[in-house]
């Protein structure tokens, strides 16, 4: 069976929505998780997406962009995952989400967006 976003049981207008009415639309089924993984050779994925747009999924990678206090931007290289807060298992397997902990060249930084929903990895040093 197909998983899907919980939609709110309410309407804007206060009115309540009747479950078991019609299936689920194309547009509230989840997509599996991009687990972004620390690895020498990037990888994305597509997804077509409302309005015929592409959403890239990074699969995995081992550049960010890292902001320093100033806002200067550089790139450099990711060499572990130190800490996630979400979830300690995923640092065990060196997977990224927003606000984990990485080790880069620079020092640590702290991961700023979602690279499993935008393709890319922004962080800010610790």
């Amino acid at each position: 069976m197909a998983r899907s976003k919980q939609r709110s049981n309410r309407k804007a207008s206060g009115g309540r929505y009747h479950s078991g009415k019609r299936g689920k639309k194309k547009y509230e089924l989840v997509g599996f998780p991009a687990m972004t993984k620390v690895d020498p050779k990037t990888k994305l994925r597509a997804k077509r997406v409302l309005g015929g747009h592409n959403k890239y999924s990074l699969l995995t990678t081992n550049k960010i962009n890292v902001f320093d206090k100033k806002g200067k931007a550089t790139i450099t290289e990711i060499l572990n995952v130190v800490e996630n807060p979400a979830n300690p298992n995923l640092v065990r397997r060196n997977i990224m989400t927003k606000g984990a902990i990485v080790e880069t060249k620079l020092g640590r930084a702290r991961v700023t967006n979602r690279p499993g929903q935008e393709g890319g990895i922004n962080g800010v040093l610790i």
